[in-house]
C-alpha cells in the first residue's frame, strides 16, 4: 500500500489530484491510500436530485449530502479492486476494528452507509469504481466544527446528527488516529507499506 499524506486540501482540487493517483494505480497495480481533509464544503453524490440550503458541490460519488471540514480526516482509496462487496468489507473491517479498540459503542448501519452511535453520526462512506480501481471513500470526524457540520442532517437522513470522536470523548489527535487506520486497513488488505 502507498499512502499519500496530503494534509489540508481543497475539495475540487482534490478531486483532479485523486484522478491522478486514479490513473497511476491504473498503471502501476498498486493500492494507493490518500490521507487529507478539507476545508469547510458541502458536496453531494450523483443519484441526489434534492436541493439544500447549503452550497454545494456536485461529486462523482454516491451517496446525498456530506459535509466536509478541517477536524475530518478524510480517506481516499485507489485500489485495485476484482470484488466491490469484498473490498468494501475488508474496508468497514477496519474501522470496525478501530472503533471496537477505541469506541465500541460505534455501530455500522449497512441502510444507512455510516458508523453512528445511536443516531449520532461519526464517519460517512461513498465510494465509486472505475476501470477495476476506487475512488472517494470515507470521512471520519476526528474534531470538528459540530455546529457547521449541523447545517444539515448527514447524509440527509432524518433525526441523524454529527458527532465526532471528541465529542464522544475520545482524545486522539488527527495524526494518531491516521497512524492507526492505516495500521488497520494494512492488516485488513494484507498489504504492507
Amino acid at each position: 500500500m502507498i499512502v499519500h499524506n496530503w494534509g489540508e486540501v481543497d475539495y475540487l482540487k482534490a478531486r483532479e489530484m485523486m484522478q491522478n493517483i486514479h490513473s497511476l494505480a491504473l498503471k502501476d497495480g498498486q493500492n494507493h491510500l490518500i490521507l487529507c481533509s478539507h476545508p469547510n464544503v458541502f458536496t453531494i453524490g450523483t443519484a441526489e436530485k434534492k436541493s439544500f440550503d447549503v452550497d454545494v458541490i456536485k461529486s462523482d460519488r454516491g451517496g446525498s449530502i456530506t459535509c466536509h471540514s478541517p477536524g475530518q480526516n478524510v480517506y481516499y482509496f485507489c485500489f485495485g479492486v476484482r470484488n466491490p462487496a469484498r473490498f468494501y468489507k475488508k474496508v468497514l473491517s477496519a474501522f470496525e476494528d478501530f472503533f471496537m479498540k477505541y469506541l465500541p459503542e460505534v455501530n455500522y448501519d449497512k441502510k444507512q452507509a455510516g458508523f453512528y452511535i445511536q443516531n449520532r453520526k461519526i464517519a460517512s462512506l461513498g465510494f465509486r469504481y472505475s476501470q477495476g480501481v476506487s475512488l472517494h471513500g470515507v470521512a471520519l470526524n476526528v474534531d470538528v466544527d459540530l455546529a457547521f457540520h449541523s447545517q444539515i442532517n448527514p447524509c440527509d437522513l432524518e433525526g441523524i446528527v454529527p458527532t465526532s470522536l471528541h465529542k464522544e470523548g475520545l482524545m486522539l489527535t488527527q495524526k494518531m488516529v491516521n497512524e492507526e487506520i492505516v495500521a488497520y486497513l494494512q492488516k485488513s488488505f494484507e498489504d504492507a507499506i
